[in-house]
């Protein structure tokens, strides 16, 4: 049953590129897989939400500096068995900003995506190479709130003209096809 409303989420997302067909269609194949795919049991694949935060005059975006991925980077994280990725996005802005300002523009996704995501240590424990099955949403804060760095996560938080946060990036296919994307979502709300 809440597999079925993430489904039915994803089937009616609009999608604005081919990369977004691709992705979409590969996630509902996963579902309709029956795939557990909404906790990290599974190794291979697993829902996560991002949010791309921006300040009330749309002007600027929060980044996070990421310890894993050493690199300027959205906030966001994994669904843990939670199906409401809107949900998620935003549990994840106040875990890793402190933000409570922080609100949904919209209660759809702006963006879908399936990141890959290298191997790594974590804890102490190697997680291998696997994929994030990734839905973005466009959040609101108040950039004059006081931020609080998650220091488990992320070593910085800073925010960026949407062009200058792509510039931050370290990860070529974030600044190629991920960011870019968001900003010119974000450029529709202005």
């Amino acid at each position: 049953m809440l597999m079925e409303r993430l489904t039915r989420e994803i089937e009616r997302y609009r999608c604005r590129c081919e990369q977004e067909e691709r992705d979409r269609d590969e996630m509902l194949r996963r579902i309709e897989g029956g795939e557990d795919l909404l906790t990290r049991d599974n190794a291979s694949a697993h829902f996560t939400a991002s949010a791309w935060i921006t300040n009330e005059c749309h002007d600027k975006v929060l980044m996070c500096y990421h310890r894993i991925y050493d690199s300027w980077s959205w906030l966001g994280g994994h669904a843990d068995g939670d199906w409401d990725l809107r949900r998620v996005a935003l549990r994840e802005v106040r875990e890793e900003s402190g933000l409570e300002s922080a609100c949904p523009i919209t209660d759809d996704p702006i963006s879908l995506e399936i990141l890959c995501v290298e191997g790594h240590v974590r804890k102490g424990v190697y997680v291998s190479c696997h994929l994030h099955l990734n839905l973005t949403y466009l959040v609101e804060a108040d950039e004059e709130e006081t931020l609080k760095v998650c220091e488990a996560e992320n070593a910085a938080l800073k925010w960026f003209s949407p062009d200058a946060a792509i510039e931050a990036s370290t990860e070529p296919w974030f600044r190629r096809w991920v960011y870019p994307k968001l900003n010119d979502r974000l450029n529709e709300f202005r």
